[in-house]
């Protein structure tokens, strides 16, 4: 599915959240807040659009993503960037390998999030960090119902006509409405073993930052 897509995915994704992408890329940016040296570990990074600007800010970037389509189109945008293929269920690298773990709107997708929070903090360094950027639930009923009007009416009609491949953004706003509450992601994310785990809101909490800590050793 993400292999159809991948080649206009970026602009598919400024267009149908009316440009928010950019703003919620940057609040995350400013949360993981990545200097040289920082090893940091991107999960379903797709196109490379998460881990570009960490890599600008001096950190060591592995970008990882389980379908060759997105990483074929990101390897064309960011010939710099060394993209792996991998699956966040099972992740290519030993453990205690990062610094920071993160994963922007890609856990969602996964067929197992519980393994791969657990896979996530195998691999992550103790005391090091998880940052999880994921759409969630508007906590105002008004706007919810609005925003929800909008994710399973408008958004198909929108990409029927603008996508080649509409079935995956389908799935997207399918996905969005079936996914965890802010608290109940945290604590699946406590329960995989993350300590700290909390989050906050962008854009009326249609989006949600969550970020964890492993345990020091």
């Amino acid at each position: 599915m993400f292999d159809g897509v991948a080649r206009r995915y970026d602009i598919m994704n400024d267009l149908l959240s009316l440009g928010q992408t950019k703003r919620w890329r940057k609040a995350a940016t400013k949360v993981i807040a990545p200097v040289p040296g920082m090893k940091i570990l991107d999960l379903a990074a797709g196109t490379g659009a998460s881990s570009r600007p960490l890599a600008d800010a001096g950190a060591e970037l592995f970008p990882l993503d389980f379908s060759a389509g997105m990483l074929e189109a990101g390897r064309k945008r960011h010939p710099d960037l060394h993209f792996t293929l991998g699956d966040a269920l099972n992740i290519p690298f030993e453990a205690d390998t990062f610094d920071l773990t993160t994963i922007s709107f890609g856990l969602r997708n996964t067929n197992d999030v519980d393994k791969a929070l657990r896979e996530a903090l195998r691999v992550t360094k103790p005391g090091g960090r998880l940052v999880i950027v994921e759409f969630s639930h508007p906590t105002n009923k008004v706007f919810r119902n609005i925003y929800m009007k909008y994710l399973m009416a408008t958004l198909p009609k929108i990409a029927r006509k603008l996508s080649s491949n509409p079935d995956a953004y389908i799935y997207l706003a399918q996905s969005i409405q079936a996914w965890p509450t802010q608290s109940e992601l945290a604590e699946k994310v406590s329960a995989a073993g993350w300590k700290e785990s909390t989050w906050s809101n962008l854009t009326f909490g249609i989006v949600a930052i969550h970020t964890a800590v492993k345990a020091a050793a």
